[in-house]
């Protein structure tokens, strides 16, 4: 099998600048806690931070201070959930700083998987002009295929296409058996559970003879990419030497795994997020992500911030209580 390699980015082995000659005073600029976030460079770490409490402000100035101290902009990443959220980190970040912080490697997971696959694919059986299906175009697949398959015209109600979907999709993000979902999510289909399987290998099929992927695939082959070859795995990590990822609660397994297998050579990854939220479950997000991240990573360090710039005292001592007396965490 053909070896990848990455060459080194212009500029690399340069020196990095000295703290006390950069041109931001950020120890002014941040409180204790910001500034310790900031400017904690190796290794893994783990920022707990509530709303109000100054998070998006802070990777900001993480993504600034890197690229003043000499950090090759292509070789810092920072994943976040919308494209939006990314460019406009990454341009508080110029303003703060100049327009070198333009050129970080900053979006979503999704976008992020796409170009790495777009030269990688090959590896993997795709070509690398494959195309990208979206939620409503990978449904009328399925569909397709579950006439073919005659399930449309059993006497017993098969589930629709939306929810044959819905199904995969949930089993893939959450690397959870297809049983398993449909007994806590879809019981009355339980029986046709073999049906189903047969429907989704077939869809499994279809797209690799048509080339073709859809949302979940773009995470999921590049996690199979990651561990299939190690060149790749070698070079991405040694590329990116910064990583940092944003809402990190609200990041499922798949996600998660990503991380991990790029931050492989070095540890050198940062995630910010809030314990004590998290709204994307239904898409296959889990809390554990967050409350694990220091057993995945034993070296971390966590970093708290709990200056809250948006609410009054009286406010946030009702939101703990709140908190408090919340049901468990699964």
């Amino acid at each position: 099998m053909k070896k990848f390699t990455l060459k080194p980015l212009p500029g690399d082995n340069l020196h990095l600048v000295q703290p006390q000659h950069l041109t931001i005073n950020y120890k002014q600029a941040l409180n204790p806690a910001q500034y310790e976030a900031v400017t904690s460079l190796e290794g893994p770490h783990l920022i707990i931070a509530g709303a109000g409490t100054g998070k998006t402000n802070t990777v900001v100035y993480r993504v600034a201070y890197l690229v003043e101290l000499g950090v090759k902009p292509d070789s810092i990443l920072l994943l976040t959930f919308t494209r939006k959220a990314a460019q406009d980190m990454l341009r508080r970040a110029a303003i703060l700083l100049d327009s070198r912080c333009e050129n970080v490697s900053g979006g979503t997971f999704h976008s992020f998987a796409n170009n790495i696959l777009r030269k990688y694919s090959p590896v993997i059986s795709y070509e690398r002009n494959y195309t990208i299906l979206d939620q409503s175009d990978a449904e009328d697949v399925v569909n397709l295929l579950r006439t073919r398959l005659r399930y449309d015209a059993k006497e017993k109600r098969f589930p629709r296409k939306e929810t044959l979907y819905d199904i995969y999709s949930r089993a893939l993000n959450t690397l959870t058996p297809m049983k398993d979902i449909l007994a806590n999510d879809y019981p009355h289909y339980l029986e046709l559970e073999e049906d189903i399987a047969n429907v989704h290998k077939a869809y499994t099929i279809y797209k690799k003879e048509h080339n073709l992927m859809d949302y979940d695939d773009l995470l999921v082959n590049l996690v199979e990419l990651l561990r299939k070859d190690e060149s790749v795995r070698t070079a991405l990590s040694i590329r990116y030497k910064y990583i940092m990822v944003d809402e990190y609660q609200d990041t499922n397994k798949i996600q998660s795994e990503i991380v991990k297998l790029l931050a492989f050579k070095h540890q050198n990854v940062m995630v910010v997020g809030d314990d004590a939220q998290s709204i994307y479950a239904f898409r296959g997000s889990t809390i554990k992500n967050i409350l694990e991240f220091p057993k995945e990573f034993p070296n971390c360090k966590v970093i708290k911030l709990e200056e809250n710039f948006r609410s009054t005292q009286p406010i946030l001592n009702l939101a703990n209580e709140i908190l408090k007396r919340g049901a468990p965490l699964n």
